[in-house]
């Protein structure tokens, strides 16, 4: 009987919010997880808290990662390898800047806004870009025989899924970082789809839109915080679903191209329909 290999992956900005569902999603299926983010206050809170089971049984771990320091990002990325135990199966790009909009309503005639823009820039678009560039010798298929068995049921493979925004196709007032970094990963998307093929690498990625995650958090845990209260008037107008977007939702899409092996190259909105409303 052969021993089932465990699956591994790492999920950037995975503290809290949409990173945080998406962390206890891939624990949930048995995978060993990594997770990268910036706030050690949320990463203690859900690793040894929120998952104390999954910390205490060595299936999860993280590190504190600056995604604008591509040398930070390499050293953190072959920490993780290790603990991963050499391979990484999957790779959720989700850490960035969540705040749409410039600072202190600020708009693109200040100038102040250049130093936001590069943050966005480093951030959002080259740290998915370093943080892929670094897992790929741990992700590639070594050898992989691409004249393909088409009776077999072949597993789906490595994949990297981006987490973008559907800002990226519809845009509020002073929003040029976010919208434009965000466009920016759709490009670096269908260009890693393409690249990667030899090494037998999926690369998807799942556009959000409004979704409400103030309840995936330690204040959240500790007030007990419902997705429900945080709905709207407006979040039933805006959407044809009738409610804003949980945490669960993306989770539900990422799983989705985790699993669909003939899938890459492909965007996922899942906006309850937002940007089809008028």
């Amino acid at each position: 009987m052969t021993r089932e290999v465990t699956k591994t992956a790492i999920i950037s900005g995975g503290a809290r919010g949409i990173g945080r569902c998406l962390v206890r999603r891939f624990c949930e299926r048995g995978y060993k997880v990594f997770i990268f983010d910036i706030d050690e206050a949320e990463l203690e809170h859900t690793t040894k808290v929120h998952l104390k089971k999954y910390f205490d049984a060595q299936k999860l771990n993280y590190a504190i990662c600056n995604l604008r320091d591509p040398d930070e990002i390499r050293k953190k990325v072959d920490e993780a390898a290790k603990f991963l135990n050499g391979k990484i199966d999957v790779l959720v790009n989700n850490g960035g800047i969540a705040s749409p909009k410039w600072k202190d309503g600020k708009t693109m005639e200040d100038g102040e806004t250049m130093a936001e823009w590069q943050a966005y820039v480093e951030t959002n678009l080259t740290g998915p870009f370093a943080v892929s560039q670094a897992c790929i010798p741990y992700m590639k298929v070594e050898g992989a025989d691409h004249s393909i068995d088409h009776d077999s049921d072949s597993d789906a493979g490595p994949c990297i899924i981006h987490i973008g925004s559907f800002r990226a196709h519809q845009s509020d007032p002073n929003q040029e970082g976010y919208a434009s970094t965000k466009a920016g990963m759709l490009g670096l998307m269908h260009s890693m789809a393409i690249s990667l093929q030899p090494q037998s690498i999926r690369v998807n990625l799942v556009a959000p839109g409004r979704v409400k995650v103030a309840h995936e958090s330690k204040d959240g845990d500790e007030k007990g915080t419902s997705w429900a209260s945080l709905n709207g008037a407006n979040d039933v107008e805006d959407h044809p679903t009738n409610r804003a977007g949980r945490p669960k939702d993306i989770a539900d899409a990422v799983e989705y191209l985790v699993n669909a092996g003939f899938v890459t190259g492909q965007e996922i909105i899942v906006d309850g329909g937002a940007t089809k409303k008028k």
